[in-house]
């Protein structure tokens, strides 16, 4: 994880489509399933379950399988997108395939983007 954070300025509006999204702490069991294929450039994303929630994208970095077919988490992760409109600014601290997770500077609202939506400030 990058410890800079870099302003960035959203080009174009992102809507998040998961109001319920999968989180959980380092070393919770995953379910891992399908990888991403459609657009968006976005590589190495696996839609994952674990115990007591929908199922979300995460990012292969923070899969870490043990051997037996399972999975587990190597760090605390949610997958909540942050909604954004044209001409936000916001910090963005961490760039994963394709996405980065940012703060809006108005709110503090965090989050991940499309890193497509976003021109450095």
């Amino acid at each position: 994880m990058n410890s800079e954070s870099k302003a960035f300025v959203v080009i174009s509006a992102h809507r998040s489509e998961y109001p319920d999204p999968i989180t959980f702490r380092k070393g919770t069991s995953l379910m891992v399933g399908e990888r991403y294929e459609g657009e968006g450039g976005w590589h190495d994303w696996f839609f994952c379950h674990c115990d007591g929630q929908q199922g979300g994208w995460v990012p292969a970095q923070i899969i870490g399988a043990t051997g037996d077919g399972t999975a587990r988490a190597l760090e605390d992760y949610t997958a909540r997108e942050l909604s954004v409109q044209a001409g936000d600014r916001l910090g963005g601290h961490r760039v994963i395939n394709g996405w980065i997770w940012c703060v809006r500077d108005q709110d503090g609202a965090s989050g991940w983007v499309p890193q497509a939506n976003l021109r450095e400030a």
